[in-house]
């Protein structure tokens, strides 16, 4: 069976450790570059033990570069970047014919100027923009990714908002002006970085919140929303980090329009997720524990009698179906493939 060969750059971090080892089992790639600047010249089995007596366990990491990465014979590449860093090899791989699948947030928003705004700096390459698809696999239908050179993958939070609320506000059940979201993450959403308050006594026993009232996915969350409900929505969303290592939990609220009630959004749900692999409709509340390592997301809704409300809630894994394995789900439709190679 032919594969495809791949490289994962920034390997080191958390959602690239996670890509490497997804990929290492993936029955269509072949990984042949891996790089970490921290890391380069160890072993994958040194830096990630539980890959050693895998295929990759002799492999070495490697300095990131572009010439390095088109000697390896990589035909796509993996950007587990931080922000403003995955743009500087995405131009020059796409330049190069190489299909980039990207996980950081440079290719996600259509406007530079939004971006701007949202991370107070200028987009790295806005000419890259229009060729960039917003890789949330449900969302776009099987066929849309098929072929794709430039795929902008979602951020963890956007898809635990978005998979629940934009068939609905397609479906005009929902008044898009009344939408109030919060959102509970682990740790590693934060990324494999020192900082202080991410420290373990600063984190263990103390929930939080932080990035109110602005944080940076709102960009994306409101784009996709707008483009949804066909106008601007404006949505009211906070984050905060919770004492665990992975995971993710949404709750929002909305105000219904017309007859709409639990019944019809779960099956609207159900019409709009038929045959999708990865989307489950729960009649329990979504329970993190339950998606943790995997691609699903769990949701569910309830109605709130006293105030007239909607109540929808999500689950999934931040480092999976919000960063990783999302992203082989996505690569897996760009190739022709079905969704679930590699995952299930």
């Amino acid at each position: 069976m032919e594969k495809v060969k791949a490289a994962v750059v920034g390997a080191s971090g958390y959602s690239g450790e996670e890509l490497v080892a997804l990929l290492a089992r993936h029955p269509r790639v072949e990984i042949v570059a891996v790089t970490s600047r921290q890391s380069a010249g160890e072993t994958v089995a040194r830096v990630f033990p539980r890959l050693a007596g895998s295929a990759l366990a002799g492999l070495k990491f490697i300095e990131p570069s572009v010439a390095a990465l088109e000697k390896s014979g990589a035909e796509t590449v993996f950007l587990a970047l931080p922000h403003g860093l995955a743009a500087e090899f995405a131009g020059p791989l796409r330049q190069a014919g190489r299909q980039v699948v990207d996980l950081s947030a440079d290719f996600r928003l259509k406007s530079a100027e939004v971006f701007a705004e949202f991370y107070g700096e200028r987009h790295p390459a806005p000419d890259l923009l229009a060729e960039s698809v917003y890789a949330l696999p449900e969302i776009l239908g099987h066929d849309a990714l098929k072929g794709a050179g430039l795929l902008a993958c979602p951020g963890c939070y956007p898809t635990s908002i978005l998979v629940p609320l934009i068939p609905l506000l397609r479906g005009k059940l929902l008044d898009p002006a009344s939408l109030v979201i919060n959102s509970q993450s682990g740790v590693s959403g934060a990324g494999r970085k020192a900082e202080e308050a991410l420290l373990f006594a600063e984190c263990n026993e103390s929930l939080r919140a932080y990035g109110a009232p602005k944080h940076r996915h709102l960009s994306e969350i409101e784009q996709e929303l707008s483009a949804a409900a066909g106008c601007a929505v404006t949505v009211t969303f906070t984050p905060h980090l919770v004492p665990v290592t992975r995971g993710m939990i949404s709750t929002i609220v909305a105000t219904p329009v017309g007859r709409a009630d639990a019944e019809l959004v779960e099956a609207v749900w159900r019409e709009a997720y038929r045959g999708r692999s990865f989307v489950r409709v729960v009649s329990h509340l979504p329970d993190s524990k339950h998606v943790t390592k995997t691609n699903f997301i769990d949701i569910a809704v309830r109605e709130d009698q006293r105030t007239g409300r909607l109540l929808l809630f999500s689950a999934l894994d931040n480092l999976g179906k919000g960063a990783a394995s999302q992203a082989v789900q996505a690569f897996n439709l760009s190739q022709g493939w079905d969704e679930t190679l590699g995952l299930i």
